[in-house]
């Protein structure tokens, strides 16, 4: 799962280098397609209940989910997360970030990734044996929360390994102490989805995109964490 988690990193910082104004979407996931198989990876998401590409690509007000389009070109000022995954010898990586498209960002955009990129790191560091999936939820959402952000509820992390979404479900919000407790050897994909609005969220007519029901912009991170006796290890780093 290292190896695959890896991979997964390679992926997204060579998507990341190709993101600026007047690049598609599409671009995004070419590039992304030919570096996974280039690593001698397979993709995770294409096929997966008839997903249709490698990325997801959700700009601005779009949560996750977002299908990569010839049609969608990028544009100074926006933020667009890219979350993908790939398989490797039958073991799953996935991972997101959420990059500024060239130019500056508003301060409230800056402090958003800011926020959402600190709350992962604060659900990572309760990924401890013997803490439960609600003492994770938990700190990610005190950290969202502090700031005046919402947490989205309608979309949560989960456990992997030989499959890409596996039991337990670890949502960005929760109960200290509370929910299935994390022993030696698990991993979880933790992943914060922050609004800069409020939580609630709506599907579009694909089927796939998720976006924020008021219309205000989200961010999105996730690392894949193993739960371990030397405490949690980042396997897509």
């Amino acid at each position: 799962m290292r190896r695959s988690g890896r991979i997964v990193r390679q992926v997204l910082e060579t998507v990341k280098e190709v993101v600026a104004p007047g690049v598609t979407t599409m671009e995004l996931e070419r590039v992304a397609e030919k570096k996974i198989r280039d690593l001698g990876a397979r993709p995770a998401f294409k096929g997966y209940y008839d997903y249709p590409c490698v990325l997801c690509t959700s700009v601005n007000n779009e949560i996750v989910h977002g299908i990569p389009s010839e049609r969608r070109v990028l544009k100074a000022g926006d933020i667009v997360s890219i979350d993908t995954g790939v398989v490797l010898d039958g073991f799953y990586g996935d991972a997101a970030i959420t990059v500024p498209v060239g130019g500056e960002l508003t301060p409230e955009l800056d402090k958003l990734l800011e926020v959402t990129r600190e709350s992962l790191y604060k659900g990572i560091e309760a990924a401890r044996i013997g803490n439960t999936i609600g003492d994770v939820g938990a700190a990610v959402q005190q950290v969202v929360e502090a700031n005046g952000f919402s947490v989205v509820r309608e979309f949560v992390g989960h456990g992997i390994g030989t499959k890409l979404h596996e039991d337990p479900q670890v949502p960005n919000y929760g109960t200290p102490g509370s929910g299935p407790k994390l022993r030696d050897g698990m991993v979880l994909a933790i992943e914060p989805m922050v609004n800069v609005g409020r939580s609630e969220t709506r599907l579009l007519d694909d089927k796939w995109t998720a976006v924020t029901q008021d219309g205000s912009y989200s961010a999105h991170f996730e690392h894949c964490v193993a739960v371990t006796k030397n405490g949690p290890v980042i396997l897509t780093e």
